[in-house]
Order: C-alpha cells, then sequence, then structure tokens
C-alpha cells in the first residue's frame, strides 16, 4: 500500500521521518559485484560491500583503525590549517569591543605578536582535534554499523537519516572528551595575552591554578556545540551525497571515476559545513569565553554574551567550518580509497521492501 498524503507531508522534512523512494533504479556496473551482505555476529549487515579489490572486510578492525587514521590526518591536519583563522575568530568572540572584524583581528595581532602571533594555539589544536578526529570517524562508522544491524535492512533505509544522526551524536559523545583538554589550552594559549606562549607554559600551569577540572570544565558546552555541529556534519553529508548522484551527477557512482567521487565528495562537505557553523555557532562563544575565565559556569557567560553576541565572529566561522568540512570529508573520502577501504555505494531500497510497496512484480 502507498503511504497516505498525510504521510508524505510528515516526510517533507528529511531529519524528522524516515524518507525514502518510490522509483525503482538499476545501476549497471561490470565493476561491481552483487555479492549477498556481509556478517558479523552472524547478522545480516545492511552496508554491505561489493567492491572487489577491497583491502579489509567492511565492519572489521581493520577497517576501523583504518577509518580512525583517515579522522586523525582529516581533522587534525585540517584544524591546525586554519589556526590562524581560528585564532582572530576567538578574540572577536571574547573581545569583540578590541576585536570588530576578521580584518581588524588580523591587523592587530600581527601589530601586537607579529606573524608568529598568528600560530598561536597550534600544537594543541593539532593533537586535540587529532584525538577527536580518531574517535569521531572511528566510532562513527562503528556505531552506524551496529544501529543498523538492530533496526535490520529495511528500517535502516527508511530511518537512514535518524541513524546518521544517532551514529554521529554517539561517536562525537566520546571524541569531545578526547578534545576537551587540547580545546580549553588552546583557547587560553589564544585569548589570554601573556598567560602563557605554547602548550609546553600552558597546560601545566593551568593545573596548578585549577586542577584537571580547569581541562574539562568545558566540556559540557562543547557538547552542546560539537555534538549538534557532528550531527549536521555527517546526516547532511550522507543525504547530500545521496541527493547530488541522484539529482546531479549524470551517471551513477559506480560509473564515477575516483576523482570524480572525491569531488562530489567535497561539494557536499562544504555543503554540509555551512550548516554546522550556523547551527554549532552559539555554543563556539560560550567555550571560548568559558575558557578564557577561570571560575565562569556557561550559565554565566551565556547571560553575559546575550542574544546577539553569542553570534560574533559567524561569518568568520562560516568560512572557516565550510572549508574545514569539505577537506575533511576530501581527505577522509581519500584515506578509504588509498588503502582500498570499502566504500558502500549510496543506500537502496532493499528488494524486500520492493515488494511490499508493491513496485515490483
Amino acid at each position: 500500500m502507498y503511504p497516505t498524503t498525510l504521510t508524505h507531508l510528515s516526510r517533507s522534512n528529511p531529519f524528522n521521518a524516515p524518507l525514502f523512494s518510490l522509483q525503482e533504479t538499476v545501476e549497471p556496473n561490470p565493476r561491481v559485484a552483487a555479492d549477498g551482505p556481509s556478517r558479523v555476529a552472524g547478522k545480516p549487515r545492511v552496508l554491505h560491500v561489493t567492491q572487489y579489490n577491497v583491502s579489509c572486510e567492511f565492519g572489521s578492525t581493520k577497517y576501523y583503525a583504518l577509518c580512525g587514521f583517515g579522522g586523525i590526518l582529516s581533522c587534525g591536519l585540517t584544524h591546525t590549517a586554519v589556526v590562524p583563522l581560528d585564532l582572530v575568530k576567538c578574540r572577536i568572540q571574547v573581545d569583540p569591543d578590541k576585536y570588530k572584524s576578521i580584518g581588524k583581528g588580523f591587523s592587530l595581532t600581527l601589530k601586537e605578536d607579529g606573524a608568529r602571533g598568528l600560530a598561536k594555539g597550534w600544537a594543541p589544536t593539532f593533537i586535540g582535534y587529532s584525538m577527536q578526529g580518531l574517535c569521531k570517524f572511528g566510532f562513527y562508522e562503528m556505531f552506524k554499523i551496529f544501529y543498523s544491524d538492530m533496526l535490520g535492512e529495511e528500517n535502516t533505509y527508511l530511518w537512514r537519516t535518524s541513524l546518521y544522526l544517532a551514529a554521529s551524536a554517539s561517536a562525537e559523545f566520546f571524541a569531545d572528551i578526547a578534545l576537551a583538554p587540547m580545546e580549553a589550552c588552546k583557547v587560553r594559549i589564544q585569548t589570554c595575552p601573556g598567560y602563557a606562549n605554547n602548550l609546553r607554559q600552558c597546560a601545566p600551569k593551568m593545573f596548578a591554578e585549577e586542577g584537571v577540572w580547569a581541562f574539562y570544565k568545558g566540556v559540557v558546552p562543547l557538547w552542546m556545540r560539537q555534538i549538534p555541529y557532528t550531527m549536521m556534519k555527517f546526516a547532511c553529508f550522507e543525504r547530500t551525497v545521496e541527493l547530488l548522484y541522484k539529482h546531479v551527477v549524470p551517471k551513477p557512482r559506480a560509473e564515477c571515476t575516483k576523482g570524480e567521487q572525491l569531488i562530489v565528495t567535497f561539494t557536499a562537505g562544504y555543503i554540509a559545513g555551512v550548516f554546522c557553523a550556523i547551527v554549532s555557532h552559539p555554543a563556539d562563544s560560550v567555550v571560548s569565553v568559558l575558557n578564557k575565565e577561570s571560575g565562569s559556569t556557561a550559565v554565566q557567560v551565556l547571560k553575559k554574551l546575550g542574544p546577539k553576541g553569542v553570534w560574533k565572529g559567524l561569518v568568520a566561522r562560516i568560512i572557516m567550518i565550510g572549508t574545514l568540512t569539505a577537506l575533511q570529508w576530501f581527505i577522509y573520502d581519500s584515506v578509504k580509497v588509498y588503502f582500498r577501504l570499502p566504500r558502500p555505494p549510496p543506500p537502496e531500497m532493499p528488494e524486500s521492501l520492493k515488494k511490499k510497496l508493491g513496485l515490483t512484480e
């Protein structure tokens, strides 16, 4: 039986209810074999691999390890590369009267600290976001498969957006615990002139003054910033890739070259990044101020900033996060290509569901 009009309306939001297509598509490809779903712990896996010449089994320990390595490269390298813009963004957030714009922020920083001043905080940035990338991408792949096995083949397809949201939120919860100590050091170095010049000076000083709490007092607002950000990052990316191959790319993914596939990855990543920046920016402002001011709480900072204050530095963050997210997905997918990891194609409606919906004879 086909869905009712009310059901169609409820599915108009791609992040709300299960969404599926009532059109059967066939994508012939001589390089792809239609082997059956692989299994883990005796359960059929929906997101099965159909490619020849892969280096490991989808969902194996090696697969997760290499995905985690891809996360280290994608997050660690990209965040470190944009440290100058991140530094200016943080200073706009914590001292908007002095740093009134991106251009003013750069000029004042160069005048006061020189060119080297723009690189302040690079070490905690690289270490912290490498650890975050390891957990973010590695655990995302793990949770995606775990939740897929729980849902079953048909529900995985119908509720795939919810699956992406749940898997990414679960992964980011642990990733932020790994990130929090280095994020606290980074913000303190970048926004407190004279406090510390590098990580070797900053970490011991923070520990001596406030104890271990100094490194984790920002973990809750970090969750507030990063979990919505990551949910948008992964869910928007996955659905954008699916829509690009369906409506924009003139041929099936299986017939695209690796280079063409990576271009689609970069495009979808940038689109996802813009939405990520907007969703997570208020919490990012709170984190920046909270890590600068010792003794403050997230609620106190939020009241101090007010409705307008939490949006300071948004333009800089959109530029930074849009580029960042696109490059992260590009690097991550490139790592998968280089190590010949299984890369399942965009999801298609299972045959059993097509029969239930009367799409096959």
